[in-house]
């Protein structure tokens, strides 16, 4: 949040001196309070490592020794207080290796808990997993505003490990506790004071005051109600556990994800004590880092990293000129303001405009913006029906229909109003670059930078190249994308670029099974079942019917190879309107109260699980041979971040591997003897090794 950053007076996180052989944490003493400062080397955010544990129990016993009226600990980072634990520490660690190394975490953190004084954790910006147990330690915490709290250890397949299941079940109402730890959901501050997770909720120039309230016990805690002193008792934690259960069973199998469910039994057996439940935790931390899910989930972690860095350097873009203010246009320039962006938004008709503003405010809302910052994103975002801004524009983003003839007449539109050097980027997701760079302005500054609806939650973006586009145009959009909190995926032009061509398959062969006779239902809890996000009938509706019908037409047209047929009622919903979930019916009737399935089936059909996913792995495949990304790493992240595709199964190749290449190859075979040459497995999977 930039109004409480700009709050921090500069020479607090910086003139503090390193600690007594420390590298990671800074010390100051003042008024009989010792200050420790969290400042990570050579990193922008602090991550909780074993060094950082290991500094840190030794400072606390100096501090001990000093019996300062209270222990402050802070974030000299300006990012946030701790982004969590240091992956690259732990996901290696195995069996007793890491049981010794989270007994030791605990152990530091014990002794911060022990101290005979006040130990006050004040926090700004995120306290995450590791950062928020450290906090969870201290006896008062003080979050300045813009502060929030969570776990998100269960998106990596596991749960807190560093005493975070005691600590804030025993603080917080447990029920609420347990939700925050199944769903990685995050408290914002007023959230978070209301639910006792902070004692303190303060502007930065309050917290001196605060600190000092706290060394003197003046500042109280939260009171816990009456429904947390019944879930003391194990029988009242066994009917609460129960409803867990089924409420984590709808979302995904404890085979397939097993972490929600070990959390669950960890606090129904264990949560009346602090000493058998941190004993259970390490166990059961350790047991699900052994667990595929979680090496799959870990590695997941590490596509991102891999895909963000594809984005390093300066992209010298600072005002985006966005033409077209349909879905699309309206969320490409929503995002980019919220980032710091000064964007101008264009078309034709004035009401796309105002939707598109009032579509900003709602991001900014959903997104937790305070006022000030909901404030200077709107103020970056100008309506610009008469295109003013093309000509002051660093990039100009086209995000109008995919109509051949329209891309055109705007790329003529554009000769000679683009100031030097400025790129063009087409939103485009199903037309082919190389029939429109002869339209472009300059083509050799001239890409695709395809985007996923809605921007302000899908993480990848697709930055396209062509024969002719010059490196520095694709290093500065990568750039760009990394810039707006989005992943760059580097792919060439070829039909559906990347990761509509894995996607297209899932999608039309779903149509196919509706037109054998299989229900709607049937065939989105199968691939719930397998771990999709959601099916892909439901997709296709959240998509559009009429993009589906696009992008099948233009596979249809550019591939050699056979595509599954599209059924003619599919053209008949698209000509009679009914586009999906934007036009109220599609395949399911919304306006009819209709809602698509939750939750998975229990006993799916192989075959249909087979039918939808193995043509994604086998065009995976095809997308390898072509070199329409670099390698196997970069293809499953950016599947996973692009569609959400099942990602504790770690992408479609690593599917395809754990699954066995051979037998992936074979059952496609057999698919393709029952059903036609579409199944047939691409050339690639010879050569895989």
């Amino acid at each position: 949040m930039t109004d409480v950053l700009d709050e921090l007076t500069p020479d607090e996180p910086t003139d503090a001196p390193r600690a007594p052989a420390s590298l990671n944490w800074r010390q100051e003493a003042e008024d009989g309070v010792v200050r420790l400062w969290l400042d990570c080397e050579n990193s922008e955010v602090n991550v909780i490592s074993e060094t950082v544990l290991a500094e840190l129990d030794t400072l606390l016993d100096h501090v001990k020794e000093t019996q300062p009226k209270a222990l402050v600990i802070r974030s000299a980072k300006p990012a946030g207080f701790a982004a969590g634990a240091d992956i690259d520490s732990f996901a290696e660690l195995r069996g007793e290796g890491a049981v010794a190394k989270l007994e030791q975490g605990h152990a530091v953190l014990d002794k911060l808990e022990a101290l005979p004084f006040p130990t006050v954790a004040v926090i700004h910006g995120a306290a995450l997993g590791g950062g928020f147990e450290l906090a969870l330690a201290c006896e008062y915490r003080i979050g300045i505003e813009g502060a929030k709290f969570g776990f998100p250890e269960i998106q990596l397949g596991l749960h807190p490990g560093l005493g975070g299941t005691w600590r804030l079940s025993q603080l917080v109402d447990p029920v609420e506790a347990m939700q925050m730890m199944l769903t990685g959901r995050t408290a914002h501050d007023r959230k978070a004071k209301k639910l006792g997770i902070i004692d303190a909720l303060v502007p930065e120039r309050h917290v001196e005051a605060a600190i000092h309230a706290a060394a003197k016990g003046e500042m109280k805690h939260h009171a816990q109600g009456f429904r947390a002193s019944a879930l003391r008792t194990r029988a009242a934690r066994s009917l609460a556990a129960t409803r867990m259960r089924s409420e984590s069973q709808k979302q995904a199998p404890r085979t397939h994800f097993p972490a929600p469910f070990a959390l669950i039994d960890l606090w129904e057996d264990h949560g009346g004590s602090k000493a058998e439940m941190g004993k259970a935790e390490i166990a059961s931390f350790a047991e699900l880092l052994d667990s595929v899910t979680a090496q799959n989930l870990i590695r997941v972690f590490f596509l991102r990293r891999k895909l963000k860095a594809a984005g390093k350097g300066r992209s010298g873009i600072a005002h985006v000129h966005v033409i077209g203010a349909g879905t699309m246009g309206a969320e490409i320039a929503a995002w980019s303001a919220i980032q710091g962006h000064s964007v101008t938004i264009e078309d034709v008709n004035p009401e796309p405009l105002g939707r598109a503003v009032k579509r900003a405010s709602d991001i900014c809302e959903k997104k937790h913006l305070s006022g000030i910052d909901t404030r200077d994103a709107l103020d970056r975002m100008m309506p610009d029906p008469s295109g003013l801004g093309r000509a002051r524009a660093d990039l100009v983003i086209e995000a109008v229909p995919e109509k051949m003839e329209l891309k055109e007449k705007i790329y003529a539109s554009l000769r000679g109003k683009m100031k030097p050097g400025a790129i063009l980027a087409s939103n485009t997701s199903s037309l082919r670059l190389a029939e429109l760079v002869d339209a472009a302005p300059e083509r050799t500054r001239f890409a695709g930078l395809h985007f996923f609806n809605p921007v302000s939650s899908m993480q990848l973006v697709e930055v396209v190249s062509h024969d002719r586009a010059e490196r520095e145009t694709l290093d500065r959009l990568a750039a760009f994308v990394t810039g707006i909190d989005r992943l760059p995926a580097r792919v060439t032009d070829y039909p559906g670029f990347l990761v509509n061509r894995i996607l297209a398959p899932y999608l039309m062969e779903a149509m196919v099974l509706l037109d054998e006779g299989r229900s709607k239902e049937e065939i989105d809890r199968a691939a719930l079942a397998f771990g999709m996000p959601m099916g892909p009938v439901t997709l296709a509706d959240q998509v559009g019917l009429d993009i589906c019908l696009e992008v099948a037409n233009s596979m249809r047209s550019s591939l050699d190879r056979p595509v599954a047929e599209t059924p003619f009622w599919l053209r008949e919903k698209v000509e009679a309107g009914e586009t999906g979930r934007k036009a109220g019916k599609g395949l399911y009737d919304y306006k009819g109260g209709a809602e698509p399935p939750k939750s998975p089936e229990p006993d799916p059909s192989t075959e249909i699980i087979d039918r939808l996913i193995l043509p994604m792995c086998d065009a995976a495949v095809e997308c390898l041979r072509n070199d329409v990304i670099h390698d196997e790493e970069q293809l499953d992240g950016a599947v996973i971040f692009g569609t959400g595709w099942a990602p504790f199964r770690g992408g479609p190749m690593r599917y395809a591997r754990t699954r066995g290449l051979g037998e992936c190859r074979d059952r496609l075979r057999a698919l393709a003897e029952r059903h036609g040459d579409r199944f047939r497995p691409d050339p690639g999977w010879d050569s895989l090794a």
